[in-house]
């Protein structure tokens, strides 16, 4: 394998930084931009290539010392060799180029990113896995497993339920670990953040609203802290223990369904609001649906649901900026953008959380 000497232009997605030899892209991770560096070429594309740092010959000024002992062999962690404030530039910088790019945005009306007030010792739960004795991650780019005696990003309650695992010798298997207050259904895991975009999108929705359709409404943390704002409240999810968890506590405006969440026209007729006709925009006013889908983002059904339905407001939750940047891309036809928030809900990791609240 050859080595090769290299100046990083930028960070990209994942978290590896971007160096060029002739043109070519050559990916190398713990690089920041702006650094000198030699790496060594371990996989080689038409396209592109993927390296090893060898060496640092010049070092950003916002390299920092990793908190974490395990950094660079476990998989978990993209930015500890970063400071935490560039962390935060990068993922803003990040959003803008995707929507730039993949979205076709322009005059992009990009807010501060929001940060965790925790860089370290955020996490409320991880998974870890036992294998011939070995407790711990997987190893960066590999099946093997890497012994983690503590997580620095994971909570002291956490990495108590870490050492009690590793202390009983447990059969081989996965085992999630969590806070006590940690709900076992879906929920963030930075508890901190959680709370900014809750927040966030309780002040992006207007008052005085007839109709919340939450799709992948999960428990209800957002429908539930938006009561006050609307006169019914309806959440679809295909997690029917989450929708067993939302109706615990669920008052009369609130409903409740596990199904799919593309069947918007189950949703309003749920609502009993035989005036709110999907399709017909006249007739739907105030009316607010959230989407929060997994990283693959909304299905052609979905996206489609929601241009027939065509809400007064649009609050899309992302944790992929790509998958947001191609659908936003498509609801841009119909609703115009008045904000994008990012949110740094993962430090030390290249994971972003996005809020985009449009308007019909």
């Amino acid at each position: 394998m050859r080595v090769a000497d290299l100046k990083i232009e930028d960070i990209g997605f994942g978290g590896k930084g971007v160096g060029r030899e002739q043109g070519k892209a050559i990916f190398v991770p713990y690089t920041i931009e702006g650094e000198l560096v030699s790496a060594e070429i371990v996989r080689e594309k038409k396209q592109f290539a993927e390296a090893e740092l060898v060496e640092v010959k010049a070092s950003s000024p916002h390299r920092v010392a990793p908190e974490c002992p395990y950094f660079g062999r476990c998989g978990g962690c993209a930015y500890q060799h970063i400071a935490y404030e560039h962390q935060l530039a990068i993922k803003w910088r990040q959003v803008r180029d995707v929507l730039q790019r993949i979205g076709k945005l322009k005059d992009i009306p990009l807010r501060p990113i929001i940060p965790s007030p925790k860089p370290y010792g955020y996490r409320n739960r991880i998974t870890v896995h036992a294998q011939d004795g070995v407790i711990g991650f997987f190893r960066r780019d590999s099946h093997r497993l890497i012994d983690v005696e503590r997580c620095p990003i994971s909570c002291d309650e956490v990495n108590r339920e870490l050492t009690d695992l590793r202390g009983r010798n447990p059969r081989d298997g996965h085992y999630t670990l969590r806070t006590s207050s940690s709900r076992r259904v879906f929920s963030q895991t930075n508890d901190e953040v959680a709370d900014a975009l809750r927040d966030l999108i309780v002040d992006l929705v207007p008052p005085n609203q007839d109709l919340l359709i939450d799709a992948y409404c999960g428990a209800g943390f957002f429908a539930k802290a938006l009561l006050d704002k609307f006169e019914r409240v309806v959440g679809i999810d295909w997690d029917k223990f989450a929708i067993a968890a939302a109706k615990e506590d669920a008052t009369e405006k609130e409903t409740y369904i596990a199904g799919d969440v593309a069947d918007v026209e189950a949703a309003v007729s749920a609502a009993n609001l035989g005036e709110l006709r999907v399709g017909t925009r006249a007739t739907t006013p105030n009316t607010t649906l959230i989407v929060d889908p997994p990283a693959t983002g909304l299905s052609a059904n979905v996206r489609h649901s929601i241009l027939d339905l065509v809400p007064t407001t649009l609050i899309y939750v992302s944790c992929n900026p790509a998958t947001l940047a191609r659908d936003v891309k498509e609801l841009h036809e119909k609703f115009t953008i008045n904000s994008i928030t990012p949110l740094d809900m993962f430090p030390q990791t290249a994971e972003i959380e996005v809020v985009v609240d449009l308007h019909a």
